[in-house]
């Protein structure tokens, strides 16, 4: 029996668990269950559930609620030795402050930089700080936010790109990669909602790395659904780093919601096919 907590796959069992956390009503159907199907918007409430008292939960989000935010990704990266920009991690402003007393903090702070929030995806909360007064303004947004309870930023080392970053998505078993190319060459962002554009055919052997990074990183953790943001130096042997992990990711490189959506029917289906299980309704 396969039983599903996503709105737009259908198992033998369908439950919304959106805005809640699970209760004994869901718990008993988890444990009827020989598969779960959970959404992008879990929390990891249901997701313990889900993992605890069941063999098979797709997707595996183990790491991302292992490693959580930004700050969790960069130990995460850390860990299983995957490239990424030289990080310092903080969790208040009290504990940058005492860095800021070290010595050497000019050295490690020397222009530019980039200033990240532990939270936000797709571009947001993300700064290029190139002098005093920008640090100044990051830290006084890092202050406001202290007071409404959240707190944690990074400061990462700034790789100098041709202001573009390479979205790779994993679903189930599939790749998917595109390059977000940013035309105006003052904006920092590769987002899409900062005026970025999608680039499906340019430097296919960079794309092609960029995969197999992706993979690595996907063999070590069993990742299965997100959205990883990857830059290469501007060099001539051009280098990767990880940038972030997007467990919620844009669509618009992907064809769309609806293609998104039987894509990862698509990849659920051959998920559960692997494992020895099919539903009759969710074949239909």
């Amino acid at each position: 029996m396969i039983c599903s907590f996503h709105p737009c796959f259908v198992g033998d069992k369908n439950i919304l668990c959106a805005g809640r956390d699970p209760g004994a009503g869901d718990l008993a159907w988890i444990k009827k269950a020989d598969a779960v199907i959970l959404p992008q918007g879990c929390r990891k409430s249901l997701y313990e559930m889900a993992a605890g008292h069941c063999s098979h939960v797709f997707p595996n989000y183990m790491a991302r609620f292992a490693f959580p935010g930004k700050i969790g990704q960069a130990r995460l990266f850390d860990q299983i030795h995957a490239p990424f920009p030289q990080t310092y991690s903080f969790l208040s402003l009290a504990e940058f402050q005492q860095f800021r007393s070290r010595p050497d903090h000019t050295r490690i702070l020397s222009f530019p930089f980039v200033f990240k929030f532990d939270w936000g995806g797709e571009s947001d909360n993300v700064w290029l700080i190139d002098s005093g007064s920008r640090l100044s303004e990051a830290i006084q947004r890092a202050a406001d936010y202290e007071k409404t309870g959240q707190s944690g930023f990074l400061i990462q080392e700034f790789i100098s790109t041709p202001s573009r970053s390479l979205r790779v998505v994993v679903l189930g078993t599939k790749r998917i990669s595109y390059w977000r190319v940013q035309p105006d060459q003052k904006n920092f962002s590769t987002g899409l909602s900062r005026g970025a554009v999608i680039d499906e055919e340019s430097d296919p052997h960079l794309q092609e790395d960029g995969i197999k990074m992706v993979s690595s990183v996907c063999n070590q953790t069993g990742i299965n659904l997100a959205g990883f943001d990857i830059i290469f130096s501007n060099k001539i042997k051009p280098r990767g780093y990880f940038l972030e992990i997007n467990y919620f990711f844009g669509r618009a490189g992907l064809g769309g919601s609806k293609q998104f959506y039987e894509a990862l029917n698509r990849e659920i289906r051959l998920w559960l096919k692997n494992i020895g299980l099919t539903s009759s309704k969710s074949m239909n």
